[in-house]
Formats: structure tokens, sequence, C-alpha cells
């Protein structure tokens, strides 16, 4: 589904250069859970956000679903993102002043196609996650575990084929870290792409697979649960 092929990564600021990624080779099975682990600063989220179309590499190639990664212009990763990739962030991104509803319905609003039933959509959402009575409540209403529980309604209202999740449970208690882990084995057991990028390896263990990224390459691979 998803496959990788010596992709560095640099920046550059002035004169120096900082190599990121440094020929990093990956190829993502449909339907698997894989957990991308390494200590912070060794290149995990920028490979998310190359793997989310939100970064291009320096140099190598990426396919998605035999899809060119690399020809596509801006208008088309956005486009692509929003069809075929679920993201969930470490520190949720919601909008504070909206409710969980509105929050869960904002990448419908990109679509190319606003769904009659959209609200519905959203609602079932929220009560899979087990948030059905929140669903007016603002994120500044709700724990930590809860507003996660959103973001990953949120990544779920546009049915993308892979869900990215950088660090979930990295700001949460152990009860809400266990709630998270759950719906995320959930959602895999229901057939969905999950890429899981944490530095915890008691997390990383919840995995089908784990792949461990040091110093921007990919060291080895190994088993989960």
């Amino acid at each position: 589904m998803i496959e990788l092929k010596n992709i560095t990564k640099s920046f550059q600021s002035g004169t120096l250069r900082t190599d990121v990624l440094k020929g990093v080779t990956l190829t993502i099975r449909r339907g698997e859970f894989v957990a991308i682990m390494g200590p912070s600063g060794n290149g995990k989220t920028t490979l998310m956000n190359i793997l989310g179309c939100m970064l291009k590499p320096s140099s190598g190639s990426y396919t998605f679903e035999g899809l060119d990664i690399e020809s596509m212009d801006d208008d088309q990763l956005s486009e692509f993102r929003n069809k075929k990739i679920g993201f969930v962030f470490q520190t949720f991104n919601l909008l504070d002043g909206t409710s969980a509803l509105d929050n869960v319905l904002l990448p419908l609003i990109y679509a190319n196609e606003y769904p009659e039933d959209a609200d519905e959509q959203a609602k079932r959402l929220l009560d899979s996650v087990g948030l059905g009575d929140r669903i007016h409540h603002k994120p500044s209403e709700l724990s930590g575990g809860q507003r996660q529980r959103v973001a990953i309604a949120r990544a779920l209202v546009n049915d993308p084929d892979v869900i990215l999740a950088d660090e979930p449970t990295g700001n949460l208690d152990s009860e809400s870290v266990r709630e998270i882990m759950d719906i995320l084995h959930r959602l895999h057991e229901q057939g969905r792409t999950i890429v899981l990028i944490t530095h915890d390896s008691s997390v990383a263990r919840h995995a089908q697979r784990m792949v461990l990224l040091k110093d921007g390459r990919i060291y080895e691979e190994g088993e989960g649960k």
C-alpha cells in the first residue's frame, strides 16, 4: 500500500544543512498496524509528515497504492490528504471555541462534496469513541483522553485509507492511554491501516510490527503483540 525507497530529508538554514532522514526504505501493507519507534529528535515526525504528504522528501521515492506522490502538485496533495489520510496528533489540534461535533465535521468542509448526512455521520463517530453524550462540549470542557477521542473521530470522518497517529498517547494519563490504544485496536480489527509514531516501547508493542528509527535510519523491525 505504502512504499518508501531511499527517502532522505535535509533542512537548510543559511550555510548549515541538517540531514534528518538518511535513506529510509519502508513498506506498509494494507490493513497493517505498524509502530515507528525511536527517541525524540531522530526523524520520526519528519517521516510522518512525509507519509502524510505534508512534506516532500529531498530524494527517494514514495508511492501510495501505486500513485507517485512526488509527481503531485500542492493542490493535488491537499486533496489526496483529505481523502486518503486521517491524522491524530499528540496535541489534539482541536479548535478551542468549537464543539466536539463541529471539530469532527471540519475535514468535510474541505471535501469536494459536503455530505447531506454529515452531522449524523459525525455523531455516529463520536458515539463510537464513547462521546455520544459530549457532542456539544468544547475542548476546554473535556479531559485529555476525551479530546484525543474527538481527534480520532475527526480523523475517521472522511473514511481514510490510513490513520497516522503521531504520539497520540504522549499527553495522557495511563487510563486514557489504555482507552486510546483500545480504540486503535478496534479500528485495526475493522481493517484500518494504522501507522503509530511513538517513543514509548510499551505503546509500540501494541502494534503488529515495530520499526526502530534512529539517527534518521531504520535499524531493525520486529513483531509487536
